[in-house]
């Protein structure tokens, strides 16, 4: 069995790492630099980085902020935010990502997914699955959650499971599954949501979105994640990558050393 994955995230912003509730309020967090070597000192297993700002400002990805995380970070990346075109994924490999993370373009252009695979691999290619709970709007199988684009702003109706679904069979390889209505509030994981993932895509499932405690990671694993994902209780310095480790070891959750 493989071990689960403990990843901390960078969500930035003009270079500076940012931190909100649900995509919004965003605060600033420090130095994406700084906190990257910290967290793999710390014992992180991946690190990911969002561009917030990339995609609702109509522009590419900042690369020289990946390029600076490279040179002090020998743990997998993956980078998200910008990406519309294949040429926009090679740029973010190029910089020092190990892997492509994409949201809005894919929604948009389905086939992204697809090309994507087919020049780097589905092993780069990740889903960044944005997903709100409905309010009973959509009438049709799965679809307790829809899609929202555009970090947060835009609501697709589409439903998010069955997206995550046809996503997979155009190429990705992973889903990082963020629950909007989770997102900052440290009330833990959509459980239901990460379990219906689960039911429905064979890739890896990275939980992200209201983790506050090791408790609620131990959860996220429990319901089907094969990674989890926190931002604020580390970039708050509530805890650390290595003391969360430990205490799932005492949960009797193998994690990596």
């Amino acid at each position: 069995m493989i071990a689960p994955r403990i990843v901390p995230c960078l969500d930035v912003r003009d270079g500076r790492v940012v931190k909100g509730v649900q995509f919004s309020n965003l605060r600033d967090a420090g130095d994406p630099v700084e906190l990257a070597a910290a967290y793999e000192a710390q014992g992180a297993d991946e690190l990911v980085i969002l561009d917030v700002s990339a995609t609702p400002e109509g522009r590419a990805n900042a690369t020289e902020t990946i390029a600076a995380v490279r040179g002090v970070l020998s743990i997998p990346l993956t980078v998200g935010g910008g990406v519309r075109a294949v040429e926009d994924g090679a740029r973010l490999l190029n910089a020092g990502a190990d892997k492509i993370g994409i949201n809005t373009a894919a929604v948009l252009r389905p086939q992204l997914l697809h090309d994507l695979a087919q020049r780097f691999g589905s092993q780069c290619v990740v889903l960044a699955l944005d997903a709100a709970r409905t309010a009973g709007a959509i009438d049709r199988g799965n679809s307790d959650w829809e899609v929202v684009t555009r970090s947060g702003t835009q609501r697709t109706g589409r439903c998010a499971v069955d997206w995550a679904a046809q996503a997979v069979e155009l190429g990705a390889g992973e889903i990082l599954a963020t629950s909007w209505d989770q997102d900052g509030t440290r009330a833990g994981y959509d459980l239901e949501l990460l379990s219906a993932l689960r039911k429905r895509v064979p890739v890896p499932v990275i939980a992200s979105g209201g983790a506050s405690s090791a408790g609620d990671l131990a959860k996220g694993l429990e319901a089907g994640a094969d990674a989890v994902l926190a931002a604020s209780i580390f970039h708050d310095e509530e805890t650390t990558v290595s003391a969360i480790k430990q205490e799932l070891l005492t949960m009797g959750i193998g994690v990596r050393p």
